[in-house]
C-alpha cells in the first residue's frame, strides 16, 4: 500500500473504531438503565448465603453481570450494524478530507477519486471477512450466552425449559417437562409416533434420556402400541434407544428463537442432510419447511455481508466530491439510501422471498442492488 493508501485506511479505521465504541456504549448504557432492577436482583441472588454485600463491591459486581450479559451480543450484533457504522465512518472520514482541502490535494495530483475510494473498499472487505469469521467461528461457541434473558443473567449455559410436541423427521412429536440444553438431558419426556395419516401408533414414556452422540439413551423407558381397530393397547414394553434428528441442536432451536441464525454453516448443513434423510416419497410439508428454514439460515449470512459491502460502494458518490460542499447536506441524503439499501437487503436476506427457493432467495436483494451500485460507480465525478 501507498502512503495515501494506509493515510484513508488508517482514518477510516480510527472512525469506525470510534462510532462502533459509541454506538455499542449508548446501547449498553440505555438498555442497563432500563433493566437495572433485574441484574440487582440477579447480583442479590449471587450473594444470597452472604450476610452483607458493601455497596462498592455490589456496584462492581453489578458492573461485571452487565457486562458479561452484553459482550456476546454486540459480537452479534456487529454483524448487523457493520455495514451502516462502515458508511458513517466513510462519511466522516471524507469529510475531514475535504475540510483539509486533501481532496483538491489528491485531484491536482493527477489522481482521481476512485483512488480515494480504494482503500476505503479495501478495509470494507477486511471487515466484511471479519463478519463472516465472526458468524462462523465466535458465534457458535458462544451460542448459549445469546439465548439468556435478563432474568438469567450471570448464568453461563442455558437454562432450562419445557419442550412441547417438537417435531422429527419420523413423525415424532417430542415433549418433556424439563430440557437441560447444557447437558443434553430431557426429564419427563413424553414421545408420540404417527404414521403417514398423522394417527398415533406408539406412546413412549421415559422419566429420563440423555443423548449419546447418535440417539437418545432412555432411562427406564416404556413403549405402548396402538392398535389400529380401537382394542385395547398391550402392557408397555421396554425401550432403550431412539434415533432420530431431533438432537439437542435441534431441540435448542425449537426452544431459544433466532438459536439457528447463530449456528455454522457445517452445523445447519449436517441438520439439513438428516432432515433430508427423514423425507420419503410422500409429500411432507412440515418437514420440508423446516428444511427451508434451515436454509434461509444457512445461505442468508452471506446475503447479509453482501449487502453490507454494497451499500458502502452505493453512497460512495455522496462523499466523493470534486469542489468543497457541505459534507451534512451529503449526509443527510446519504442517510435513507444507506438505511433502504443495506437494512432493505439484510431484512430480505435473513426472510427470502416467498415462493423462490432459500438458496436463491437469498440473494435477490443483492442482484437488484448490482444496478445501484455500476450507478454509483460510473457517477462519481473525478
Amino acid at each position: 500500500m501507498s502512503i495515501l493508501d494506509r493515510y484513508i485506511a488508517r482514518q477510516f479505521l480510527t472512525n469506525f473504531a470510534l462510532l462502533i465504541v459509541i454506538l455499542f456504549s449508548f446501547i449498553v448504557a440505555i438498555d442497563a438503565t432500563l433493566n437495572m432492577s433485574k441484574f440487582v436482583r440477579a447480583v442479590d441472588a449471587m450473594h444470597a448465603s452472604a450476610e452483607s454485600v458493601g455497596g462498592l463491591r455490589k456496584a462492581a459486581v453489578t458492573l461485571l453481570v452487565v457486562t458479561d450479559y452484553w459482550w456476546p451480543r454486540l459480537l452479534e450484533l456487529f454483524n448487523y450494524m457493520l455495514g451502516l457504522t462502515m458508511v458513517a465512518a466513510m462519511g466522516f472520514t471524507c469529510a475531514q478530507m475535504v475540510r483539509a482541502r486533501e481532496t483538491v490535494a489528491i485531484l491536482a495530483s493527477g489522481h482521481s477519486l476512485r483512488r480515494v475510494a480504494r482503500p476505503i473498499l479495501m478495509v470494507a472487505t477486511v471487515m466484511i471477512g471479519l463478519q463472516i469469521v465472526n458468524q462462523e467461528l465466535v458465534l457458535p461457541r458462544i451460542a448459549p450466552l445469546l439465548t439468556r434473558s435478563h432474568s438469567d443473567v450471570g448464568m453461563r449455559s442455558f437454562s432450562a425449559k419445557r419442550v412441547l410436541l417438537v417435531r422429527d423427521g419420523q413423525r415424532r412429536f417430542w415433549s418433556a417437562g424439563s430440557f437441560d440444553a447444557q447437558d443434553a438431558i430431557l426429564h419427563n419426556l413424553y414421545l408420540l409416533e404417527t404414521d403417514e395419516l398423522q394417527q398415533i401408533r406408539r406412546l413412549v414414556l421415559a422419566p429420563k434420556a440423555h443423548w449419546d452422540g447418535t440417539a437418545w439413551i432412555l432411562e427406564r423407558g416404556t413403549v405402548t402400541t396402538v392398535p389400529l381397530d380401537g382394542s385395547p393397547p398391550p402392557p408397555p414394553s421396554p425401550i432403550h434407544r431412539i434415533e432420530t434428528d431431533a438432537d439437542p441442536t435441534a431441540l435448542r432451536i425449537s426452544q431459544y428463537a433466532g438459536y439457528s441464525g447463530k449456528l455454522s454453516f457445517r452445523q445447519l448443513s449436517e441438520m439439513i442432510r438428516a432432515k433430508q434423510e427423514g423425507l420419503d416419497d410422500g409429500v411432507d410439508d412440515a418437514l420440508r419447511g423446516q428444511i427451508n428454514e434451515l436454509n434461509k439460515h444457512q445461505w442468508g449470512r452471506f446475503g447479509v455481508a453482501a449487502a453490507n459491502f454494497l451499500g458502502v460502494v452505493i453512497c460512495l458518490p455522496f462523499f466523493l466530491v470534486r469542489v468543497p460542499r457541505n459534507m451534512g447536506m451529503q449526509s443527510l441524503k446519504a442517510a435513507p439510501v444507506a438505511l433502504a439499501t443495506i437494512m432493505g437487503g439484510i431484512l430480505a436476506s435473513v426472510h427470502g422471498i416467498s415462493g423462490v427457493p432459500p438458496v436463491i432467495g437469498v440473494f435477490v436483494p443483492v442482484a437488484v442492488l448490482l444496478p445501484m451500485v455500476l450507478y454509483a460507480l460510473v457517477s462519481i465525478r473525478s
